[in-house]
């Protein structure tokens, strides 16, 4: 009996805390602090509207006067496609969801990701000042062969109308890629592209994650997880935003829209009701609490990817584009940086 008492006294452990904070050391930096403003978008494709490029324009001026020296976008990189691609067996079905089959590309172009990724590298290290188109359409053939295709867009959008044509590596079928024809607006491109373009810049950086999925074992899991969600009436939040995205007539409609999804009430409201009413929720394998393991994972990844894309220039300022689900938890975890600076995406939704 004292053996069992003692055992479980045992189990009361006492709480740790953390030695270091970030956030309490970001005045120790040499330099300027990294700007970052996160905006939270609707995937403009599963919108039920086709909005029209104009529509997007006032949004594109407004965040062009943020200035964003880096733009990253919701969007698999080439690299990470090419580790899912090997190991699919652990991450069930992501790379057929969210990747693109490289066999012809590579084919076209003689070269696999990896060594179009390094030949990436290697232009963009001796880009000159002024390119010629030549030298762009080549770096957009790179850009596809290294399955950056947000990139190559910005390469794209930056000749003028009459060099935008096939040529120095670049096929037919990859114009046809790049332009896009018949497909509904992608914020990836029609905002994240469209501005890196505008701006001068010469890429984006794909920085979503689903290396965080993995395969699915247990059809209890999903079932559960749908349960949680559709427990007790709709939510207030979620109703309101299936009546804004039904109706976009104008740009002050979409830029209304980007308000309420950017603005913290909307944020908290969102969370609670997917997030956070999961980890409330009771099942045997607490099913619930393994989807916000998944889903903190992959924001985890994503602000680690994010990090990444201005390590070479810790003072940049940096728009992330990610859809309004992830702006939240994005926004916690890039705040806990030493030498990050959040900056509050409402003011150039105005």
């Amino acid at each position: 009996m004292l053996t069992l008492l003692a055992l479980a006294a045992a189990q009361n452990f006492a709480t740790g805390a953390p030695a270091f904070d970030p956030r309490q050391h970001k005045n120790e930096i040499a330099g300027k602090p990294a700007e970052i403003l996160v905006l939270g978008s609707p995937h403009l494709s599963q919108l039920p509207v086709t909005l029209e490029p104009e529509l997007i324009e006032p949004l594109l001026a407004r965040l062009a006067e943020f200035k964003p020296e880096i733009i990253t976008v919701e969007a698999l990189s080439g690299e990470e496609c090419d580790v899912l691609e090997r190991f699919k067996a652990q991450h069930g079905t992501a790379w057929d969801d969210y990747c693109w089959p490289m066999d012809e590309i590579e084919k076209a172009t003689g070269l696999s990701v990896p060594a179009a990724a390094s030949e990436v590298d290697k232009m963009l290290a001796s880009w000159p000042t002024n390119p010629t188109a030549a030298q762009r359409r080549r770096l957009a053939m790179l850009f596809i062969a290294a399955n950056e295709r947000a990139s190559a867009t910005v390469q794209w959008l930056r000749l003028s109308t009459e060099d935008r044509k096939a040529g120095d590596g670049l096929t037919v079928a990859m114009v046809e890629m790049l332009e896009r024809k018949g497909k509904k607006p992608n914020e990836t491109y029609a905002i994240g592209a469209a501005l890196a373009a505008r701006l001068g810049l010469e890429r984006v950086y794909q920085t979503d994650d689903h290396i965080a999925d993995t395969a699915d074992s247990d059809a209890d899991y999903g079932k559960t997880i749908q349960q949680a969600w559709r427990a007790g009436p709709t939510p207030a939040v979620r109703q309101e935003y299936e009546r804004r995205s039904a109706h976009l007539p104008d740009s002050t409609a979409l830029l209304a829209f980007y308000r309420f999804l950017n603005d913290p009430h909307t944020q908290r409201e969102s969370i609670a009701n997917d997030m956070g009413r999961n980890a409330n929720w009771p099942s045997a394998k607490l099913y619930g609490r393994q989807y916000l393991s998944w889903w903190e994972n992959r924001n985890l990844r994503m602000a680690a990817n994010i990090r990444g894309a201005f390590q070479a220039k810790p003072d940049a300022r940096v728009l992330v584009i990610v859809g309004a689900t992830h702006k939240g938890y994005l926004d916690a975890y890039l705040d806990m940086m030493q030498d990050v600076r959040l900056i509050d995406a409402m003011q150039f939704l105005k």
